[in-house]
């Protein structure tokens, strides 16, 4: 059976993707989960109309994510934490805490987007990852230092 896909599937294909699936997957768990629709030229028709407002959408997101992305260059964040000897911290940084310091400077970023590669747990400087978008990331500078809560 032939289907259009409306979204990414895993191991299967992208949006807009015309894929070849057995018949009980297609009626059994991609239509009943609006990820796809059946191959035929109205639907191939609603398709291309709704790729493109998504397309015009993500093109937008993308431009207000590279602003921000902008607005971000160069910044720095501070974060004190208690720490123990050799400079080893009590618990670690979160993303919600780089949240609220990135708040602090003016930047509102869900705490979601924030990407720490490894746990947190010295004093120091670190960097972590910001995504904005999918192909919009920041990298940035944060240093931990003693005092705090």
């Amino acid at each position: 059976m032939k289907v259009i896909l409306k979204d990414e599937v895993k191991g299967l294909g992208h949006r807009g993707d015309v894929v070849t699936v057995s018949a009980g997957y297609a009626r059994n768990f991609l239509l009943p989960k609006d990820l796809a629709l059946l191959a035929t030229a109205g639907n191939t028709k609603l398709l291309d109309q709704e790729k493109r407002r998504y397309d015009a959408r993500m093109a937008k997101e993308q431009q207000q994510a590279e602003t921000i992305a902008k607005s971000m260059e160069g910044l720095s964040i501070v974060v004190k934490k208690k720490a123990g000897e050799h400079e080893a911290l009590f618990g670690q940084v979160t993303a919600a805490e780089l949240a609220e310091a990135l708040k602090a400077k003016g930047v509102t970023i869900d705490k979601r987007r924030i990407e720490i590669q490894e746990p947190i747990k010295r004093l120091g400087k670190h960097t972590i990852h910001v995504k904005l978008h999918r192909d919009v990331t920041v990298e940035l500078g944060i240093e931990v230092q003693p005092g705090g809560n």
